[in-house]
């Protein structure tokens, strides 16, 4: 009789052990949650990278800046990613660091057997450089600078729950607030913002695992692909104090010369960790 007895309050004493454990291995997904989130980013540097130009205001940025009396490229020294680190060629740039963010979100989920789809809304503040440099023969640098300041997104998102474990892919539109920038150690031309458009517009590809510590509250591990279009910046220089042998101003186009960066996309990876509550 006691070993029947033992034998049954042990199996009820490991039911209520195992309850919990089956509930936290099986969660439900379906509802709406809000979180936070942080992380780092890298910038897709583009190797090839560099500034072009526009002689004959034609809009399209295909001419090549030329010495005066020569068929020489005044910018012959080329050009690096990053930001110069002094006015000729051979110091280089500086690599562009990496960026961080913090983001909220809110989405909602919805389970229907082993597959878990939603829709989630996310705003980030962005800390992220992206700076292109083309040097003259001058010598002078001619540094373009984009900082990504803010992002938001609305993507869709589809998962597979593996015991206590979400594991999803996401995607969808996003879009960014750009500051642009110019500087350059030319001080004989003038320079002048003609074009400056401060959002840039793509989409987000990733995924992720989202891990339930309990039925109302999850910790998330995720990367994040964003392929963004910024807007264009243009600048043109102008004559300032230069002599008419001014490569910029040389005629027949004496007014100036716009400048702008060869590579008009925006590729961002990023690594994130978050939480989630859930209601």
């Amino acid at each position: 009789m006691y070993r029947t007895l033992s034998a049954a309050s042990l199996a009820v004493l490991l039911a209520g052990v195992a309850a919990p454990a089956l509930a936290q291995s099986a969660p439900d997904w379906s509802g709406p949650y809000i979180g936070v989130y942080g992380g780092v980013l890298e910038n897709n540097e583009d190797a090839g990278e560099g500034l072009v130009f526009d002689r004959d205001f034609d809009g399209q940025f295909d001419d090549t800046v030329i010495l005066d009396g020569t068929t020489n490229n005044a910018f012959s020294p080329g050009s690096c990613d990053g930001a110069a680190r002094a006015t000729a060629a051979g110091s280089g740039c500086d690599i562009d660091p990496t960026g961080i963010e913090g983001s909220i979100r809110a989405g909602y989920d919805m389970q229907f057997g082993r597959v878990v789809v939603g829709l989630v809304g996310e705003f980030s503040a962005v800390d992220l450089e992206d700076s292109v440099t083309s040097f003259s023969t001058t010598p002078a640098a001619y540094v373009f600078t984009r900082q990504v300041e803010q992002m938001a997104a609305l993507r869709a998102r589809i998962g597979f729950p593996v015991g206590p474990a979400l594991v999803y892919a996401t995607g969808g539109a996003a879009t960014a607030r750009v500051e642009n920038s110019f500087r350059t150690t030319n001080t004989a031309n003038s320079f002048t913002e003609m074009v400056d458009e401060d959002e840039a517009d793509g989409y987000q590809l990733g995924g992720g695992v989202e891990w339930k510590l309990a039925p109302n509250l999850s910790v998330t591990g995720e990367y994040l692909f964003s392929n963004l279009q910024p807007g264009d910046y243009v600048v043109r220089a102008g004559p300032g104090t230069a002599p008419a042998t001014n490569p910029f101003i040389l005629a027949p186009n004496t007014a100036g010369t716009d400048i702008t960066r060869s590579n008009d996309g925006l590729e961002l990876h990023a690594l994130r960790l978050g939480m989630n509550v859930r209601f």
